[in-house]
């Protein structure tokens, strides 16, 4: 025996038990969508009788015992044939199969097709007294069962299925609307205010449901009174405020909320009964006064109040108020005005010593105090939240602040009153609401006419009777940069205190109120809790004790009968909810596919329908769901079991089409393990039998002699069949014979496996559910060459990596000029067309214009294309009547069809591109301003990712026979052949060191000719969207061939040498990159890839292209695109200033000469170092792809001669005349402030020591408001050099304004301040620069009460 047994966790009576073998029982509860992810884990000792694990399990999740069904699962899902474990059986867990020291999953299910049902509260073991005395923020519902579910003893299951034991109903919080929650709960635990609240009657016919936020807290009382509910949305609360979806995410303060709700309720209510209802409730009057110490004159207005704001510390204190009493005595406190701040007295006609304070006239029936622990640190300029603690009492007595005294004529000769013996520091802007003024009440007249006894009388009275019980707390948990409310509200039916903490609702105690009290300020500094996190007392409210005004609530008999009606019509909302939740939860929610038997396109749609639906029913739901009615009968349709992601069809359902859904389902899951497929076929056709266990394999005939691979024939087969099997099995599918049939097998990476042992399985050959296979069957001699030499592996492989590639044109292309012309290149021999392309091509350096190049380019391939028609032999003559400016490119290997033409017609029918309008896509912009038509260097193959993903075992649905007889939709970008196994793919990027490569090596032989790679193409045409001359290409290419290859493949097309146009890959978003790396493959470019051809000279080795910029100071926009040009490493700035010229004046007008101009460094739009002449690129000058420079045109000679040197630009700030001059550029010979203002001088005439400066703000050119310029910037900063914080001026380019101080700023009216700043603000929005910084602004609280927010556009 183990000592101390009382320790034991062990129950005394399984303690026999302790040293038998335990068994790990994991439970998984799939009866409901909301409880699927969630476990129940028991550790039972291997003895335990199977009826007490059903006890211990139907007392973990709260299910009343007998009303579940245990079956086994593995852990992921359950198993196909689900037999329940035995509840009644008499056999241990050990003797039932459960086995000790490891997992044993089980699944929790409905037994007999109903839910299982949820024990009542009142029967649950488990104690909840410790979950009532919470009162804290509970943890947000969706992080329920987030850890170790169950394992707490005071969590019941079932308590997120129910309502609350305490019969209220909670809120559910959208977002971050605690606040929110917090208020109406106290609202509706008033009696007063519920009550009058039912009694007004919303008139539908003069306002919209939606927009009355009367009738919606209505509607919301309503629901918390009768919903059955565990808790109900405020969405259509918050949608009468006008409110969207983001309002949900702003956290506002509860106290502002309560008077801006009060505010709208009020002029909701204008001229009905409830007019003045809040006032009747929550309004109260106090008397702001000053009262003069020489004379006893006193001075006062009477000024209204629905809260009492109280200090938590009087600042600068750092003792904190012990108690409310306490700080209500500072509220009324007056403060002694002497010194600088005496008070002119109107009776002395002097300034003399007065007292001012603050004195309560009149409190009002619900009293609200809110303690003001939000608070600012002007050290750290943060919002800090005071955690101190402060006493409340639950009954408190406010007579003893109210003063009889007060009631005599305020125009007295004395000068005592309340708090005359108490002279201290409250100040009386402590008030949080905006006090208005009586009309007839002026400062030191009274106008009342009651004599001073009755005034008297009746405020002793009232003083009496002026006792009041808390009964809501409002809570605040965390700190000023955040946290959470909840509500502690007392029930005036029971007296009992309730925790209303969003969807929780509980019973606490007065102990948990003391609670909220707050810490104790000991001897903590003025700011120690400035962000900790605590909760404590935020707002309270009282209600006077007066038995004959305090109210119950209305008890069902008595409601008005327009709430009797609300009543009626949210119950009946409310069952119908019920019901239509009963049906979503037996309904059984499945991905259905369908291939379209006319269409041949795969179709996808959700499935619904009742578990008790039989199979027969569903099928016709399934056909009319895939609008199947005038494709194919419904008797010609059936429902497989399917799995989409592999594209396998895993059983059909034959003899079982009575079966409800529910069983052959596995009952109503939120998720489902596989999908459903509606299958179809011919009337003549009869349906095959898929049986469990069976793999699916498509079967490609190659045909070597067309070199064709045919559509897929669907085959079953079994894993543990032979391959000799397998072939007499694909020759019945075929009808070709088996002896001769070579059978190869895809698997995933292009693996291309020949099968050719007889006895090895289909599952020793790597046969998996979905396989794809292709046969071969002739009695050619290539059965009896190696395989991997033989034309069936070329063909397939071939197959396996070709891609369908959309190329457009240039609309002027000089290809489109000749007729068809048949261009073959054997590999290794670039014939004669070759030698005509390096005669088209001539020296470079020649600086021929495009159009001579393309216009002699074009005269030679007209001849060249001629003389081939007339040497060529294979009867291609034939063509040339064809009306097509395109050429089909094909391999010697494959024989010319006649029918080509009338093949390629057939399948531009059949082949759509996606987004047609978008094929004459835009270039990538880099200045959007002035429509930059140029584009990046780089292709960033980062984007396209998602176009080169490896699929595993992908399969074709819908093969398209395309001229060369292969198969469309298996040309496929997602393979990877054995020659590119292992090889790294690299983007088109330029190399960072030596520039692009070049097409031609140093022998000047081109890079292509080393292998032939399989390159054909036909001509296509686009309905929509493509210009006027535009012509397309449609590309079927080997992905393995180069860049430089393909564009070689591409040159009778375009017209022009290859190293004379450009290849740009578009993306998704019509963004266009270049592709630069000749070297590299196609193998990132996927199917249906779109490329445009742009004529212009490639780029070689060592050379980077370069966007030129003209910068303009003085210009609305500063930025202007000019051209591309091309600088290589190693060249210096005068010799690339020298080649922009002729592209200058051809290109832009721009006539220079080559002092006249200088080239500088471009960061975004802000210019940067100016580049000397003798500066030498990659040595001086880092350059790079895609590189930007600006252009500036000087008005003189070049003034920078060194890199010492510095060039501002200066711009005058006329503050007298509220303008700012043109900017002027001044070069420095060092970083001097002295020499810059010397300067500044020289062109401004300023006076030296009247000279201030500021740096610009921002982006070129630094726009700023004129309004702002003089206040805003940091004029004349105290430093003696530029390359100092807080200039930090290291570079040229800078912007710096100046003034003389002297000057004084021009005084502007209303009407010209107003002028200006509209001219201001449009002009700073047509530049895109903001008017000033601030950071993010709380958004205001706003309640719009005609239910949606003005739309003014004006506004900030």
């Amino acid at each position: 025996m183990v000592p101390s047994e009382e320790n034991q966790l062990v129950p005394k009576e399984v303690e026999s038990a302790a040293e038998e073998p335990r068994v790990l029982c994991i439970i998984q509860d799939t009866t409901n969508s909301k409880t699927v992810n969630e476990r129940v884990t028991l550790n039972l000792p291997a003895s335990t009788p199977l009826k007490r694990l059903f006890e211990d399990v139907a007392s973990k999740v709260g299910y009343v015992n007998g009303t579940f069904d245990l079956v086994w699962g593995n852990g992921d899902n359950v198993t196909d044939t689900q037999t329940p474990i035995d509840q009644n059986s008499d056999k241990t867990i050990l003797d039932a199969g459960f086995e000790p020291g490891k997992k044993n999953f089980l699944h929790l299910t409905d037994k007999d097709g109903e839910q299982p049902h949820i024990m009542p509260e009142e029967s649950g073991t488990t104690d909840d007294s410790a979950q009532d005395r919470f009162i804290g923020p509970l943890p947000r519902e969706g992080s329920v069962g987030c850890t170790n579910d169950y394992v707490s003893q005071s969590y019941s299951y079932s308590s997120v299925l129910s309502k609350s034991d305490t019969g209220y109903v909670g809120l559910v919080n959208q977002a971050m609307t605690c606040y929110l929650n917090s208020l109406l709960q106290t609202l509706f635990m008033t009696p007063e205010f519920r009550n009058a609240l039912y009694k007004w009657e919303f008139e539908e016919s003069e306002e919209d449901p939606v927009t009355s936020i009367p009738y919606q807290l209505q509607r919301l009382f309503v629901l918390l009174q009768t919903s059955k509910k565990r808790a109900i949305e405020t969405t259509d609360v918050t949608r009468s405020f006008g409110w969207d979806s983001s309002e949900a995410w702003q956290q506002h303060d509860v106290q502002e909320l309560c008077r801006v709700m009060f505010d709208a309720l009020e002029q909701k209510w204008k001229q009905t009964e409830q007019a003045d209802l809040i006032n009747q409730l929550y309004q109260g009057k106090l008397k702001d006064y000053v009262r003069c110490l020489e004379c006893g004159y006193e001075g006062w207005r009477i000024d209204t109040y629905l809260d009492i704001p109280l200090v938590i510390r009087p600042y600068g204190s750092n003792q904190a108020f012990a108690s409310v009493e306490e700080a209500l005595h500072a509220f009324i406190q007056p403060e002694i005005l002497d010194g600088p701040n005496q008070y002119f007295c109107e009776r002395c006609k002097k300034k003399c010593d007065a007292r001012k304070g603050l004195r309560f006239l009149h409190f009002p029936y619900l009293l609200t105090l809110q303690l003001k622990r939000f608070d600012f640190d002007y050290t750290t300029m943060h919002r800090i939240k005071l955690n101190d603690r402060m006493t409340f009492p639950e009954e408190l007595d406010m007579s003893v602040f109210i003063d009889v005294e007060d009631e005599k004529s305020p125009q007295t000769e004395s000068c005592t009153d309340s708090g005359a013996e108490n002279e201290g520091s409250c100040h009386s802007d402590q008030m949080s609401n905006d006090f208005s003024n009586d009309d007839g009440v002026d400062e030191g007249i009274c106008l009342e006419s009651n004599s001073a006894a009755e005034r008297i009388s009746k405020a002793g009275s009232e003083k009496s009777s002026l006792l009041y019980e808390l009964f809501s707390v409002m809570v605040h948990s965390g700190s000023a940069a955040g946290g959470h409310y909840y509500a502690c509200i007392k029930s005036f039916s029971d007296d009992q205190w309730y925790s209303f903490n969003d969807q929780h609702v509980s019973k606490i105690t007065q102990e948990d109120i003391k609670k909220t009290y707050g810490g104790s300020s000991g001897s903590r500094g003025y700011y120690s809790s400035a962000f900790a996190s605590s909760t404590n007392a935020y707002m309270l409210i009282y209600r006077l004790k007066d038995p004959m005004r305090n109210a119950k609530f209305l008890e069902a008999h008595e409601y008005p009968e327009h709430i009797k009606q609300l009543v009626q019509k949210e119950r009946e909302l409310e069952e119908q909810e019920k019901r239509q939740r009963e049906i979503e939860r037996n309904t059984c929610k499945i991905k259905l596919f369908c291939m379209h038997p006319t269409k041949q396109i795969m179709m996808e749609n959700k499935l619904e329908v009742h578990k008790d639906r039989t199979l027969k029913e569903a099928v016709e739901i399934a056909y009319k769901l895939m609008d199947l009615e005038e494709a194919v009968p419904l008797d010609c349709c059936r429902l497989v079991k399917y799995d989409e992601f592999h594209d396998y069809l895993e059983r059909s359902y034959e003899g079982e089409e009575d079966t409800p859904m529910g069983l052959l389902l596995g009952g109503v899951k939120s998720t489902y393990m596989f999908d459903l497929l509606l299958e179809t076929r011919r009337p003549d056709q009869i349906f095959q039998c898929y049986k469990p266990g069976e793999v699916m394999v498509k079967v490609h005939v190659v045909d070597l002699k067309t070199e064709s691979v045919a559509p897929p024939i669907s085959v079953r087969a079994y894993l543990n069949q032979t391959v000799s099997e397998f072939k007499q099995l694909i020759s019945k599918a075929t009808h070709l014979p088996a002896e001769t049939m070579r059978v190869v097998l895809e698997r995933c990476y292009n693996d291309l496996r020949l099968l050719n042992v007889s006895s090895k399985t289909l599952k020793a050959e790597g046969f998996f559910r979905s396989n794809k296979v292709f046969i071969e069957s002739s009695e050619s001699l290539d059965r009896h060459v190696a395989y991997t030499d033989s034309h069936l592996w070329k063909l397939l492989d071939r197959h396996a990596n070709t891609i369908r590639l959309y190329v457009s044109l240039p609309e002027q292309s000089p290809g489109s000029q000749f007729r068809r012309a048949v261009y073959q290149k054997p590999s290794g021999d670039s014939g004669n067309l070759d030698e005509a392309c390096e005669r088209v091509k001539g020296p470079v350096g020649n600086m021929k214009s495009v159009e001579a190049i393309l216009e002699e380019s074009t005269e030679k391939l007209k001849s060249l294309s001629l003389q081939q028609q007339q040497e060529g032999d294979n009867g291609d003559s034939s063509k040339s009547t064809e009306a097509s400016d395109f050429e089909n490119i094909e391999s010697p290997l494959n024989e010319i069809d006649s029918s080509a033409s009338a093949e390629n017609r057939e399948l531009e029918n059949q082949i759509q591109i996606s987004d047609p309008e978008n094929l004459q896509s835009e270039e990538r912009s880099d200045s959007d301003v002035n429509n930059d038509r140029s584009t990046s260097s780089v292709d960033s193959d980062i984007l396209s990712s998602s176009h080169s993903s490896d699929t595993l075992c992908n399969v074709d649905n819908a093969p398209l026979p395309l001229a060369n007889g292969l198969d469309s939709h298996s040309i496929t970008s997602s393979r990877r052949s054995k020659a590119n196994q292992g090889k790294k793919e690299t983007w088109d990027t330029a190399e960072e060191d030596s520039g692009t490569d070049s097409e031609y090596d140093d022998s000047g032989k081109s890079r292509g000719e080393a292998q032939y790679m399989y390159f054909k193409s036909e001509p296509y045409t686009v309905d929509e969207g493509s210009g006027e001359g535009q012509k397309w290409l449609m590309v079927h290419v080997d992905k393995r061939i180069t860049l430089s290859a393909f564009k070689q493949h591409l040159e009778p097309f375009v017209g022009v040498p290859s190293s004379h146009f450009k290849v740009f890959r578009v993306y998704a978003s019509n963004q266009e990159f270049e592709s630069v790396r000749l070297n590299e493959t196609l193998s990132s470019f996927s199917d249906d890839n779109k490329i445009t051809i742009r004529l212009g000279r490639a780029l070689k080795k060592g050379e980077y292209r370069v966007k030129v910029y003209q910068l303009l100071v003085n210009e609305p926009e500063p930025c202007k695109f000019l051209l591309d040009a091309v600088f290589a490493k190693g060249m210096t700035v005068r010799q690339s200033k020298e080649e922009l010229l002729p592209q200058l004046r051809e290109q832009c007008g721009l006539d220079l000469t080559i002092d006249r101009f200088r080239l500088r460094k471009k960061t975004w739009k802000n210019p940067g170092t100016v580049f000397l002449d003798y500066h030498i690129y990659e040595e001086d000058i880092n350059i790079s792809s895609n590189w930007e420079v600006f252009l500036e045109i000087l008005d003189g000679i070049e003034k920078m001669k060194s890199m010492s040197q510095l060039a501002v630009l200066s711009r005058r700030w006329r503050p007298s005349e509220m303008k700012l001059d043109s900017f002027q550029e001044v070069v420095l010979e060092s970083s001097s402030v002295e020499e810059l203002k010397e300067k500044l001088s020289e062109i401004s005439g300023i006076p030296l020591e009247n000279i201030e400066f500021a740096k610009g703000r921002g982006t070129f050119p630094c726009d700023i408001s004129i309004l702002e310029i003089h206040q805003e910037l940091d004029w004349n900063p105290k430093v003696s050099t530029l390359n100092v914080w807080p200039l930090y001026i290291c570079d040229d380019g800078a912007v710096i304004f100046y003034r003389d101080k002297t000057e004084e700023l021009m005084e502007l009216t209303d009407e010209q301040r107003n002028e200006l700043m509209k001219k201001e603000s449009s002009r700073l929005q047509k530049t895109g620069h903001r008017v000033t910084y601030s950071p993010r602004k709380e958004k205001a609280l706003k309640i719009y009460l005609d239910g949606a927010p003005n739309k003014d556009l004006t506004q900030d």
